[in-house]
């Protein structure tokens, strides 16, 4: 092995820091050699045991998690999470971050999160049919937060709407802490037949190592270790860190790698993502129990003279690993080359347990797989649990009347349309598309049946700042909620942990309150965990973002004609409350957007009533007794109310409906949990099943009008509140506010 080849640099512990690896970590790496590692081999390292690859600060606290039902066919450790639809059918479906990329690059960052996700599910099996995304930026008036907005939601909707699936939901929301380091979370959801799963473990010896779709270039070189660090002032200069997609070549990839998965020539298969080819060659050799060797002469290239490190540890996009059959090299190479994509052998698999990279045909990398894979450092990290906070007193003097308040709140950058964004995605191509965004969750059809997937995202920060225990089981609750809210059966979440840097207690105990909150949501109401990702470090010179454990959840529908969406459908229509009212305003939206403050507990939640209060209001959809039905979140009541309102062009009048002895902003703008809002025509029988049932519920009032009527003397046009929240974001992004 020459120097050259081995891109040589004397490698000292000075070096493998700059790689992200401790002195600790070092030295194990010199135990598990035997010897001092070429720079090729301490980069393969330095990836694989990055915060990225490794989940080293948190697969402690994530294997607390359920995974498991009746529904689950695989769960974590996959590419993707995969559940059975019935008919024969599975959805697979994940979520992953692509924060640091989109602060450095945001057109390229966010559009290379979608690549990646959407390969992470198609090479499972399934044909992608609906992207989803969460995206959190700084505070509007921060100098770069309109930029970072405006390349980061073209990106997403010039990759997915050139790729051909629909983008049909997500989030968008605001916070200065996120100033320095914004969150974008890609989510893509697949359908595949249930008994034609791929998988990633590869064995057989001999058997052919095949890289397929677009050649190997210099761009996201050390993509991973990057994404495992925070920032700081020079993060600019890691520009070059950042991938560059091309959708085209991705939808191509698709189709070719749907077409060999019909026959029956595949192993094993994985995306090439973060970290590229190592992490592909790595886990689908460890999974298998094999040994692998790579010639990494025949890796396609789009650059001279790259070396070995450099095409191990680049992060180029639209790429993928598989195993074949002997014998199905042909079959492969005609259908890859059909769709005009890169085919070639790199390699076999052997029976070592050793990855063996050569070049020019001498040995530039030799490590052994199994002890790199399972060796890599899993850390109790030290931790505190966030300080409980006083409770608020609900007599306060508003700042406001509550019609103004209203109007503010839904003019505000959390709670104004998000049309702006969402009208720059295609949410109809592939035409199954049947709820839009907007609503509680979207509703995609199962191509060629009445039945559908309903997805949604959810995530309140600001709570999990305040109780992250709390925090982490409303997220689940409130994507529970949003799932039944149309009528879907919820199935299981994948999850995307945002959070700062583990190594100060302080965030390390926001990391486990979310956990255990999402662990008691997920266990009660039967809503297990199949896929997800982690990322830390979210933080620029010591300043973290808020706790944001981002929950995306999957409900089938089993009949498209019994669903309902957000919006009143005409008058003369009963608003029905479902669920208890005590006027909770710690911690909420209206507190800190109308009376700017920020303490206070987030509301309490009681999963039993959740648990019990969705299963009714399921019931009631599927009986067809419901017209309409929202969840209520953010801003409570009034804002449940103005959004139903808005969607159906209809007014309503709720102003007797205030219970003595609760204050008028507690009442509307407080944000209890397991709380829905629906209408009805025969609200007799809808009590009476409630009461039956054990579940709370009230009459508010009717629909009907052009004005909401929330109080005496406390009243809004729709036409006002209308143009109050549909202008706010366009004239934000034109530079008018």
């Amino acid at each position: 092995m020459t120097a050259a080849m081995a891109n040589e640099r004397p490698v000292t512990p000075e070096v493998a820091r700059e790689h992200g690896l401790s002195d600790a970590e070092y030295d194990l790496i010199l135990d598990i050699m035997g010897r001092e590692p070429n720079l090729l081999e301490l980069g393969i390292f330095s990836v694989m045991w990055s915060e990225h690859c490794s989940y080293k600060s948190s697969k402690k606290w994530l294997k607390t998690l359920p995974t498991k039902g009746p529904q689950v066919i695989k769960g974590p450790g996959e590419n993707a999470g995969v559940v059975d639809i019935g008919e024969g059918l599975a959805t697979i479906f994940k979520m992953e971050s692509h924060n640091h990329p989109s602060f450095i690059e945001p057109y390229q960052g966010a559009a290379t999160g979608v690549g990646g996700i959407l390969r992470d599910v198609f090479t499972m099996g399934a044909r992608p049919v609906a992207n989803l995304n969460a995206l959190r930026f700084g505070s509007p008036d921060h100098p770069k937060t309109r930029h970072l907005l405006a390349g980061v939601v073209a990106g997403i909707g010039g990759y997915g709407n050139c790729v051909g699936v629909p983008t049909v939901g997500g989030e968008v929301n605001f916070d200065p802490s996120y100033n320095g380091n914004i969150l974008v979370n890609a989510m893509t959801v697949g359908i595949a037949p249930a008994d034609r799963i791929f998988y990633s473990a590869a064995a057989g010896v001999g058997k052919p190592v095949v890289y397929v779709g677009s050649k190997t270039g210099r761009d996201g070189i050390h993509g991973a270790t990057m994404a495992s660090a925070e920032f700081d002032e020079d993060s600019e200069e890691k520009r070059p860190t950042v991938q560059v997609g091309d959708p085209f070549t991705e939808k191509l990839l698709i189709e070719a790698c749907l077409e060999l998965m019909a026959t029956d020539a595949i192993v094993a298969i994985q995306d090439m993502g973060a970290a590229g080819l190592t992490s592909s060659s790595f886990e689908m050799a460890s999974k298998g129990g094999s040994g692998v060797e790579l010639d990494l002469d025949k890796v396609p290239c789009r650059e001279d003279g790259m070396t070995p490190y450099e095409m191990m540890l680049s992060e180029s996009q639209e790429r993928m690993l598989m195993v074949l059959q002997p014998g199905k090299e042909d079959l492969a190479r005609g259908i890859f080359e059909k769709w005009d994509l890169d085919f070639a052998i790199i390699g076999r698999l052997t029976d070592s347990g050793r990855m063996v990279l050569k070049m020019h045909g001498a040995v530039v990398g030799d490590l052994p797989i199994d002890p790199l894979a399972e060796a890599s450092p899993e850390y109790d990290r030290p931790w505190q649990p966030t300080p409980a906070r006083a409770d608020i007193d609900p007599g306060f003097t508003p700042a406001t009347g509550a019609a103004e308040a209203l109007k503010r709140l839904m003019a505000g950058p959390d709670l104004c349309s998000k049309r702006w964004v969402w009208e720059q995605y295609d949410h109809m191509v592939m035409a199954d598309t049947v709820a839009r965004p907007g609503g509680d969750a979207a509703v995609v059809r199962i191509h060629g049946s009445n039945r559908g997937l309903a997805m949604a995202s959810d995530c309140t920060p600001r709570y999990c700042e305040a109780d992250p225990e709390r925090g982490g089981a409303q997220a689940v609750a409130e994507s529970w909620r949003n799932i039944t809210a149309v009528g879907a059966r919820p199935l299981a979440v994948t999850d995307n942990m945002n959070f700062g840097n583990p190594e100060r207690p302080e965030i390390m105990g926001q990391f486990v309150g979310c956990v255990a909150g999402m662990k008691a949501a997920c266990e009660a109401l039967a809503y297990p965990v199949v896929s997800g990702n982690v990322s830390l470090y979210n933080e620029t010179n010591g300043q973290a973002i808020l706790p944001t454990p981002v929950i995306g959840g999957v409900g089938l529908i089993d009949d498209l004609d019994r669903t309902v969406g957000i919006a009143l459908p005409g008058a003369g229509e009963t608003i029905v409350l479902i669920g208890e009212t005590e006027g909770h305003l710690g911690a909420s939206v209206y507190l800190r957007d109308i009376e700017g403050r920020r303490d206070g507990p987030p509301p309490p939640v009681n999963l039993a009533a959740e648990r019990r209060h969705g299963d009714f209001v399921r019931a009631q959809i599927h009986a067809g007794t419901v017209s309409a039905c929202h969840d209520l979140s953010d801003g409570g009541l009034a804002v449940a109310l103005a959004e139903m309102a808005l969607a159906g062009d209809c007014g309503a009048d709720i102003a007797a409906s205030a219970p003595e002895n609760t204050p008028l902003t507690a009442w509307l703008f407080g944000e209890d949990q397991a709380r829905y809002l629906v209408t009805c025509r025969d609200a007799e029988a809808l009590l009476a099943a409630a009461a039956e049932a054990g579940v709370p519920a009230r009459v508010l009032g009717l629909s009907g009008g052009d004005r909401l009527n929330l109080a005496e003397n406390e009243a809004i046009s729709l036409a006002e509140l209308r143009d109050a929240h549909e202008t706010w974001l366009a004239a934000y992004m034109a530079g008018e506010v």
